[in-house]
């Protein structure tokens, strides 16, 4: 696993982490894998593609991986790719990256990767759909500059061009931004479009420096943050911002989520999920050099939790017959029951586990379910 443990993004990695080894602390607790204990291998690329580039050439080269697994970021994992393809003789694969994005989910790459979330496009059509229905044809995008953010602001063309629609406006910025960062020129660019709501691809750090001076400025829109910005940690600097500065921040936000709400314990692996992380608290091994306080939950490390479910999934099956490899252990995966009312498969043109979106909002400081009434609250 190569993702930022360090940076302005070391939020995603830790909590991507932090969910799939509650998983496997407890798998490893019940005897493993047929008595195999599974071990996950962290290295820190700090969401930056040359040390991601470096992790994946030592996993290959250098340790004994079964497979790349939990990889996070656009940037970073879409310069990974061409190693799994040109490395091909040590046919490792790679599981559940936590990105939405294109390139993994078509050829030359889609052999080599298999997705448990749903896409960047599926989150950015649905969040299209929902504002247009809404009466929002001006939609503005917000954002990073690099693979990421253009695979977002791609999905949100497709989308807006799906209903004859185009961009209001957009504006940037540079991957790695901080939360001090200043964002009053990006907000300037998109509200000289009048725009009836923002659609927001970025980091949670970036993003919340967005929000923060969009609403200092007067852009009081809807503003739609995609899943990967990592919505607790988001969520926890405009509270933070909002206390110092006397005005909630947190209004009219939403975001688009690829797991269910782990507030809904109704689902078996809500339960389960928030159980193993109370009991088994993981933390990897970079926390015990920096000053990181993990989430108790999240929906990156619930994701991160139901990606080592379905990878141990694949990993009996694999065990059960290993000769025939990994790729056919992942394809033979059918209707597999993770607890969250969704049946996952896979299988040699489908590489790609689950496609719901979820949309969430704001609410007594914490991001909930959108419901319809929600819905209307923002009909223009």
């Amino acid at each position: 696993m190569s993702a930022a443990f360090t940076g302005p993004s070391d939020g995603l990695g830790v909590e991507v982490y932090r969910g799939a080894m509650a998983y496997f602390t407890h798998l490893n607790h019940q005897g493993g894998i047929n008595g195999k204990m599974v071990t996950v291998q962290t290295l820190d690329d700090g969401y930056q593609p040359d040390p991601a580039i470096k992790n994946t050439i030592d996993f290959l080269e250098e340790s004994e991986v079964l497979c790349l697994f939990n990889y996070v970021g656009t940037p970073t994992v879409t310069r990974v790719l061409p190693l799994l393809k040109g490395y091909g003789e040590y046919q490792k694969l790679m599981f559940f990256p936590f990105t939405g994005a294109e390139p993994q989910r078509q050829p030359p790459y889609v052999d080599y990767v298999f997705n448990l979330r749903a896409s960047y496009r599926q989150e950015l059509s649905g969040l299209v759909d929902r504002f247009a229905d809404l009466g929002r044809n001006r939609l503005a995008v917000f954002y990073q500059v690099d693979a990421y953010g253009r695979s977002g602001w791609d999905g949100a063309r497709r989308a807006l061009a799906a209903r004859g629609l185009q961009l209001a406006s957009e504006a940037t910025y540079r991957r790695g931004a901080p939360f001090g960062t200043s964002m009053k020129q990006q907000v300037e660019i998109i509200m000289r479009s009048n725009p009836d709501a923002v659609l927001s691809i970025g980091s949670y750090a970036a993003c919340a420096a967005f929000v923060r001076d969009a609403r200092n400025m007067g852009l009081d829109v809807p503003i739609a943050n995609v899943s990967f910005v990592g919505s607790e940690n988001l969520l926890k600097l405009l509270v933070a911002a909002g206390e110092a500065a006397g005005r909630d921040y947190t209004v009219d936000l939403i975001n688009t989520q690829v797991v269910p709400s782990y507030e809904d314990v109704s689902l078996p692996a809500v339960r389960e999920y928030r159980d193993f992380m109370d009991r088994f608290m993981p933390v990897p091994p970079v926390l015990a050099e920096k000053h990181y306080t993990p989430l108790r939950y999240s929906f990156t490390s619930f994701e991160g939790f139901l990606n080592a479910k379905v990878m141990a999934c694949i990993l009996k099956t694999y065990d059960g017959n290993p000769s025939k490899g990994l790729k056919h252990a992942a394809e033979s995966i059918r209707e597999a029951d993770l607890g969250i009312d969704v049946p996952v498969s896979f299988g040699p043109e489908r590489h790609q586990g689950l496609d719901r979106v979820y949309f969430t909002t704001v609410n007594d400081r914490k991001f909930v379910p959108i419901d319809a009434e929600q819905w209307q609250t923002w009909q223009k």
